[in-house]
């Protein structure tokens, strides 16, 4: 799905367990950006693209499948899975069966922290994975969703 001129589509920004203590967490790993900041960056990436943004964030495994279930229609996802990546084999599930690309973003580069991190059960499903960059890191991944959906290609690369 692409955004028309006539029908402005929206991405979905999904954030996992306990990235809505943004900006008071772990300052030293995460910064001190809020999730409601980092919302409305997003968003202002997206708006001259004719994207709009749908965010939520939930600290359950359940609820963020429930989110992808309601917001089936969007053109793409901006997932934060938390540590979920780790075990959150439902999510996955939900993620394989979410119609629209999506890519993974961590906040922190989870291959230089502690070796639990270091594998995902949701980064194979993704089209892409931006970790180590900060909260820059979500606005990099809307700026490739955009390029990607663009292209309108599947797969393409580039």
């Amino acid at each position: 799905m692409t955004a028309s001129p006539t029908a402005p589509a929206d991405i979905l920004l999904l954030n996992g367990p306990n990235l809505g203590t943004l900006g008071r967490r772990q300052p030293e790993i995460y910064g001190s950006t809020t999730l409601a900041q980092v919302e409305e960056a997003v968003a202002r990436r997206l708006r001259p693209h004719g994207f709009g943004l749908r965010a939520e964030q939930h600290d359950c495994e359940g609820e963020l499948i429930r989110a992808l279930d309601r917001h089936r229609d969007t053109a793409a996802a901006i997932v934060n899975p938390g540590a979920l990546m780790i075990a959150g084999w439902s999510l996955r599930d939900a993620l394989a069966d979410y119609p629209a690309p999506w890519a993974e973003v961590h906040i922190s580069n989870v291959w230089a922290r502690e070796e639990f991190r270091h594998n995902s059960v949701v980064s194979p499903l993704a089209v892409g994975v931006i970790a180590g960059f900060g909260v820059h890191g979500y606005e990099l991944a809307a700026d490739a969703l955009v390029h990607r959906l663009r292209r309108g290609a599947a797969g393409a690369t580039g």
